[in-house]
């Protein structure tokens, strides 16, 4: 998701359920910058075990966003 950002506007979130027990988000970014391009790579990342869904199985992005909001600067 976009989380605000003072001097780009708007950076890149990402919610990541990993598959392994040991990863962590400084690897997950650093594998981002070697396979995506830069506007692509999230600034932000959290590991979560679960994304909220609704009925149908679609991601809530409006709860992400909140959430994202309520993290510490």
């Amino acid at each position: 998701i976009g989380v605000p950002d003072p001097r780009l506007g708007e950076v890149g979130m990402a919610f990541v359920i990993p598959t392994t027990p040991d990863a962590d988000a400084d690897e997950i970014v650093a594998w981002a910058r070697e396979e995506m391009a830069n506007y692509k790579v999230p600034r932000v990342v959290e590991i979560v075990d679960a994304l909220p869904l609704n009925a149908t199985g679609k991601v809530l992005k409006t709860e992400l966003r909140i959430r994202a909001q309520q993290r510490p600067s």
